[in-house]
């Protein structure tokens, strides 16, 4: 099946009130697991490479990008491949070449009118291009070993009417919102600001998108769906699926040398993982 676009999966998602599964993929298993969950599942999905996946594989965004490519164009259900977590602009540039139809630019970290600023100049060049853009306003934290914020320190939370702000002043297709969820978590044991999702939905004319989405229990994804997100990240579910199956198989097999062995065991964890989430998420 040819790549569908982010912008065209999570627009439909909107308009059903639904949300869009993106998966972060660091290996090919990654993307093979996806995309098997996904059929599976029988629903659309996202694959996301992230800045921090293209730093791990030295450096170069070709060798995952075209795999993902390649992969996705034999899967049963429409995928679509997004550049997320950009800071750079120079990986930014290369998005359009490798077969990414939308991008995250994150320049969160940034005060707000730089933030503005730096996005701005990227939705500029990202339409130029033809690319759907997210970005991110407060701060969901857990990324880049940055510690989580308090609940009521500033910035912590992003606010409805600087959103408004924003997303006008950018000219962003989507908005990544700090609402209580954390990048990285092991447990599922987060919880959201749901009154400050409900503000932002009616506040905002463009896709919600939730980040840090693997600590959060189902009934907090439902929830969230039904608060108006549109695309729901996850990644580190995946990393926590694939590195518990591949421990537990060699606990069991230590004289095990063949890698396929232990990455046909994790792959298939992730896929399952996949199979849940993207279950929870069509019943939301």
């Amino acid at each position: 099946m040819p790549l569908v676009t982010t912008g065209e999966l999570v627009a439909r998602a909107a308009a059903a009130r639904s949300a869009v599964p993106s998966f972060n993929v660091i290996t090919l298993e990654h993307v093979e697991a996806v995309i098997a969950g996904a059929e599976s599942a029988r629903a659309p999905v996202v694959l996301q490479v992230s800045e921090n996946a293209v730093k791990f594989r030295y450096g170069r965004l070709l060798p995952l990008a075209r795999a993902a490519v390649a992969a996705a164009e034999r899967a049963a259900v429409p995928v679509a491949l997004h550049l997320d977590h950009v800071r750079s602009d120079g990986l930014l540039r290369q998005a359009p070449d490798a077969g990414f139809s939308s991008v995250m630019y994150d320049a969160s970290h940034l005060p707000y009118p730089d933030n503005l600023a730096a996005t701005s100049a990227a939705a500029s060049w990202a339409h130029a291009q033809g690319l759907w853009i997210e970005a991110e306003l407060g701060q969901i934290a857990g990324k880049d070993d940055r510690p989580p914020l308090d609940a009521h320190a500033p910035g912590a939370r992003t606010d409805p009417d600087q959103a408004r702000a924003f997303v006008a002043g950018s000219g962003v297709d989507a908005l990544a919102v700090a609402v209580g969820s954390v990048h990285a978590m092991t447990t599922r044991t987060a919880t959201l600001d749901h009154d400050l999702l409900e503000r932002l939905s009616a506040t905002l004319d463009v896709p919600l998108v939730l980040h840090g989405s693997s600590g959060l229990p189902d009934g907090e994804l439902v929830a969230a769906v039904a608060g108006g997100i549109a695309k729901v990240n996850v990644g580190t579910a995946l990393n926590l699926a694939m590195t518990g199956a591949i421990r537990t198989f060699l606990a069991a097999h230590p004289e095990a040398a063949d890698s396929r062995a232990y990455l046909s065991v994790g792959r298939e964890a992730m896929a399952r993982t996949v199979e849940r989430i993207t279950g929870v998420l069509a019943r939301a």
